[in-house]
């Protein structure tokens, strides 16, 4: 893998490109090709707003990533969101209202951020927030879901609303996706993609890449399937071990040098699909893109984190501005000093340095 990847440059040029494509594909659709080239628009708009405030001194990242709510129907072995107990099975107290979401949404696009995460727990469960994500049709809004919640109203929403993105989160074959996230799980996943494909809507992929599917899903037979089933995107994320006893499923060298080598074939030979692999393309890119150098968490409480691995907060968005957010103690902290550079093992150098993350909280 290349050293000077530029991540946040291949990102938005891959879905600038992913959207050219829908654009193209759409040309008998004047209400979707409205939408794409108001987007497009949109998006050089964005850039020159964060161009703008870099120049003030304030660096505005291009992407947020924002959990939605901290509940999940499925129990995923191993799941980083349930270890930190960031998703439980208790009834959700407290958690931003779709009115609240729709703030933060306003103010991100002001600031410029132009692709903002939709995460959970399982997003699908707030169909109020992901309604009030679709109306701001400047921003491109990937839902990260398990796709049980899919249904025709979703169908229906994503149509609507091309901005809303469902990217599934899928581990391979039948046998290791239905393993980790429960029996027909994978067949459900499939038959959502299927019908994304029928509909002629654009969706992507979600891997979690362990010690035990990382051959699989780096394939060309796996991938090639995935491109058959009309797949966009491929985000390989790195299993970030939150327990000693799962810390066998964390990526090692091997397990990195195959995904490093598939992610760079893929990326020389298929110009119509996108491949993104955390860590791996933040450290070709010069390191961790947590607290706002390159993207920032924002809780289903309204915590503001450096990444959903990492759920530390000084700050919350209720009591404040995005802005003021970005500027928090904690982020400074981390962005100015050299831990967000350090080498790692595992898929997040914050979780793995979280004594250090937690010492500069006590002191902001």
């Amino acid at each position: 893998m290349k050293n000077n990847f530029d991540l946040q440059e291949y990102l938005v040029e891959g879905v600038e490109r992913v959207v050219a494509d829908a654009l193209r594909a759409s040309l008998k659709n004047p209400k979707e090709s409205a939408f794409m080239l108001k987007f497009a628009a949109a998006s050089k708009a964005a850039s020159k707003k964060r161009i703008a405030a870099e120049k003030q001194g304030l660096h505005i990242p291009s992407f947020l990533i924002a959990s939605i709510t901290s509940s999940c129907n499925l129990h995923c072995a191993g799941c980083y969101s349930r270890c930190n107990e960031s998703t439980t099975d208790a009834e959700p107290v407290s958690q931003l209202s779709d009115v609240e979401w729709s703030r933060i949404f306003d103010e991100a696009d002001e600031l410029g951020i132009s692709f903002i995460i939709l995460a959970g727990g399982e997003p699908t469960i707030r169909r109020d927030v992901i309604e009030a994500a679709g109306k701001k049709q400047s921003i491109l809004f990937p839902v990260f879901t398990n796709g049980t919640f899919i249904s025709e109203r979703y169908f229906e929403l994503f149509d609507k609303c091309r901005n809303l993105i469902p990217i599934m989160s899928i581990e391979g074959g039948r046998d290791v996706t239905d393993a980790r996230r429960g029996s027909g799980i994978y067949d459900r996943l499939i038959a959502n993609m299927t019908e994304l494909k029928r509909r002629g809507l654009v969706f992507g992929a979600s891997v979690t890449v362990t010690t035990e599917n990382a051959e699989e899903v780096s394939s060309d037979r796996f991938l090639g399937e995935l491109e058959k089933l009309g797949c966009k995107a491929v985000i390989f994320v790195e299993y970030v071990p939150v327990t000693d006893e799962s810390r066998d499923l964390a990526p090692g060298d091997r397990e990195r040098e195959i995904l490093d080598r598939a992610t760079e074939r893929l990326r020389a030979g298929n110009s119509e699909m996108m491949y993104v692999s955390f860590p791996g393309d933040e450290k070709s890119s010069g390191g961790c893109f947590a607290a706002g150098r390159g993207f920032f968490h924002i809780n289903s409480h309204g915590g503001a984190e450096p990444c959903p691995f990492s759920p530390y907060s000084d700050i919350n968005v209720r009591d404040t501005s995005l802005r003021e957010a970005i500027s928090s103690p904690l982020f400074t902290a981390l962005r100015d000093g050299d831990i967000l550079l350090d080498d790692h093992e595992g898929g997040c150098v914050l979780y793995q340095k979280k004594a250090l993350v937690e010492s500069l909280l006590v002191q902001g």
